[in-house]
């Protein structure tokens, strides 16, 4: 139950080798280079992780907040290879990104939103930015929804009214440590080609600093892929 993630309790995320265990490594059969297969592990296997534990399937309506960053965007596409139908919450300008990866309502948020949801019998919240949404996120929920989060990148500090997690018999679901299976499914998904990878830009190794700066400016669609290997750089 020792969990160490490289980038949080290991450093060593932009090194060029690693020496890990070889239960960690799965062979995949997909047509797509590894620039796009690097798209996938972290923000799809977390995604995929909050699916599972939230048990979501073809009779659920999810609401996703932060629908147009990484695991955002992972889970547009893997809620809809459930059969659930999705509500997708993205800042200003993002609809027709999150519209594309299937989305079947996309509202920004703005003063608006509370009202939109309340039109949507919603039954889980997946939940990536907590902070001042987390509150809406489970006033949004029918009675014994489920709110699961991975995250709390707008504030990890949040109150709560016991009356709501009560009173409508809600599930509160943290997912971090993967499930045993969740990995392996997510190969299976590439392999039949069910995902679509999605690459906003490249950088060589020796730009870290560029793709750090580049990543903050937030006005991208998709991941920021380091190469380390020089043959395969593509610019744009």
């Amino acid at each position: 139950d020792d969990y160490q993630y490289i980038g949080s309790e290991l450093d060593g995320g932009f090194a060029e080798y690693a020496v890990i265990p070889a239960t960690n490594i799965y062979p995949i059969n997909s047509p797509l280079s590894d620039i796009e297969l690097a798209t996938f592990p972290c923000s799809y296997s977390t995604a995929e992780n909050m699916l599972t534990k939230g048990r979501i399937g073809a009779e659920d309506t999810v609401v996703i907040m932060g629908a147009s960053g990484g695991v955002g965007s992972a889970l547009i596409q893997l809620s809809k290879i459930r059969g659930a139908k999705v509500i997708a919450i993205v800042g200003a300008n993002k609809e027709t990104f999150a519209k594309d990866l299937g989305a079947d309502f996309v509202y920004q948020r703005d003063d608006k939103l509370a009202v939109n949801l309340e039109r949507h019998k919603i039954t889980v919240a997946l939940d990536v930015v907590g902070g001042d949404y987390f509150n809406l996120m489970i006033k949004s929920l029918e009675p014994r929804g489920r709110y699961v989060s991975c995250g709390a990148i707008g504030n990890p500090i949040v109150t709560l009214d016991l009356r709501d997690l009560i009173y409508k018999d809600l599930e509160m679901i943290g997912a971090t440590r993967l499930e045993s299976d969740v990995f392996q499914r997510l190969v299976r998904y590439l392999e039949k080609g069910l995902l679509k990878p999605l690459v906003a830009k490249v950088f060589p190794l020796s730009e870290i600093k560029e793709a750090q700066q580049f990543f903050q400016t937030k006005g991208f669609f998709g991941k920021v892929v380091l190469n380390i290997n020089k043959q395969n750089i593509i610019k744009g």
